[in-house]
């Protein structure tokens, strides 16, 4: 070969060593537009710089969360599948660098004398040992290439699922945790309210005994006093369900020794969350970052599939020794050498590849509309709390009043039944208002931290760095 043709060939595979397929990346406009938040927010800082030790503050759920972290199942799943990603990438970046083994060979064979040249039987044996290269592929076409993007960017978005599950395994223990704090709130309110309705049951029947009461009056407090006998019942049930599923989200039973919990109230997270602007949802979620990790992997999957309409060339190749005898086989000038390149280039295929293109260009078309959606999905989960955050407190406050104001009605409803101005009706549907009340406060107290929660989530918050490196 000549001078001009070696560099004209060198040329040439360095063009083709630089080929690759894959349409150019271009991340999707955003579906949302980039102020879309439909109440004030602060700028600079955002949920997901708020690691969850300093989002929430009671001590005793502070505790839960490391245990949550360390046992869940679900989370071991989700780390599991990242290590299977990591493993995957390294399997398929493998592909761009020859396997290179040591081998070694014996051959024998025997031949009658009526195949013989020599017209006698012949036995004859080979011996060879050597370095040898099997079966490499030059990627010219940057199939292997984009298969190994692909595979990276796989990773890259099992690493934001774990993340997803880190948050998910906070907040719903957070969820849980106060869940269960309202119902023993609520249970205390309950047996609280049985003590009430058992004292206006002893007055009423000590009225009745002294001729100053009816049985209806007797009856109607006694019905009182069961039916929240019965929704206490129903309360303690509901309360070691909520404890049955907090265990399953920590992975282990509850310790013995725990921290005090901190008081029912608004004082139990940070109160002001920073929502950021609207842009950083994009990299600040988890769960979109993961989406556009799958998009890139499913556009790099369009390279190899178009590369595989190119021509297929594999080198293999064997440096070492050969012998007849296997006590000369290293000796001085048994050396041996073999080179086997080989093309191979797709003609009839009955649509097999144009088959995988479309479906990678499909599947890429998918990931797109994906990655839209939850950007949708998100804009609306944070809009949804922010709109919480606002109403929220306006209803608490309208509750403090109106209990206030139904703790005033029963009293004067008690003093004028005592006066035997009124019958014990108007103090039973007193009564009745006080606890509906009560309760109403406590599920929408309880509503108002799980909506906190949900746009601390929503943001991105929910997780900590130190978290995730423990597990690497």
């Amino acid at each position: 070969m000549t001078k001009f043709g070696r560099i004209s060939l060198l040329t040439s595979s360095v063009f083709l060593a630089a080929c690759n397929l894959a349409p150019k990346y271009e991340t999707p406009v955003s579906p949302i537009a980039q102020d879309s938040y439909k109440y004030a927010h602060e700028s600079g800082r955002t949920a997901a710089d708020i690691g969850w030790e300093n989002f929430f503050y009671d001590q005793r759920l502070k505790a839960l969360i490391p245990i949550a972290l360390e046992n869940n199942r679900d989370l071991r799943i989700a780390i599991k599948n990242v290590e299977a990603a990591k493993a995957q990438y390294g399997i398929t970046q493998s592909s761009l660098f020859p396997n290179i083994g040591l081998s070694g060979s014996e051959s024998a064979q025997k031949l009658p004398a009526d195949l013989s040249q020599t017209g006698s039987r012949y036995l004859s044996r080979s011996y060879q040992a050597g370095i040898g290269l099997n079966s490499f592929e030059l990627d010219f076409f940057g199939k292997i290439r984009n298969q190994t993007e692909a595979a990276l960017e796989s990773f890259y978005a099992t690493e934001q699922a774990q993340r997803t599950a880190y948050i998910s395994v906070v907040t719903t223990l957070a969820n849980t945790y106060f869940s269960l704090r309202s119902l023993e709130e609520m249970e205390q309110l309950y047996k609280d309210t049985i003590a009430s309705y058992q004292a206006s049951y002893q007055l009423t029947n000590a009225r009745f005994k002294a001729g100053v009461a009816s049985m209806l009056d007797v009856n109607q407090a006694k019905s009182s006093l069961e039916s929240a006998k019965a929704s206490l019942a129903q309360l303690q049930r509901s309360k070691e369900q909520t404890k049955n599923s907090l265990e399953v989200i920590l992975g282990q039973e509850m310790p013995a020794s725990l921290p005090k919990a901190a008081p029912f109230g608004s004082d139990v997270m940070l109160d002001t969350i920073p929502a950021g602007l609207p842009s950083d949802l994009l990299t600040r979620r988890p769960d979109i970052m993961a989406d556009e990790h799958n998009l890139k992997a499913a556009n790099a999957n369009i390279g190899a599939a178009r590369a595989a309409f190119f021509p297929s060339i594999s080198l293999t190749a064997m440096f070492g020794v050969a012998s007849a005898q296997l006590g000369h086989l290293f000796n001085s000038g048994q050396e041996m050498w073999s080179f086997a390149p080989s093309i191979s280039l797709p003609v009839f295929t009955a649509g097999s590849l144009q088959g995988s293109l479309d479906v990678a260009k499909i599947r890429k078309d998918i990931q797109v509309a994906t990655y839209e959606k939850d950007i949708q999905t998100a804009f609306q989960e944070v809009n949804d709390a922010l709109i919480g955050v606002k109403t929220y407190k306006d209803q608490l406050n309208a509750l403090r009043s109106q209990t206030s104001a139904a703790e005033q009605s029963l009293k004067l409803s008690t003093m004028r039944y005592k006066s035997g101005i009124d019958s014990f009706l108007q103090v039973q549907s007193a009564q009745v208002t006080v606890l509906t009340v009560k309760q109403n406060f406590l599920s929408v107290g309880l509503e108002s931290l799980q909506n906190k929660i949900a746009l601390y989530k929503a943001l991105g918050g929910g997780w900590s760095a130190t978290d995730i490196v423990k597990t690497k």
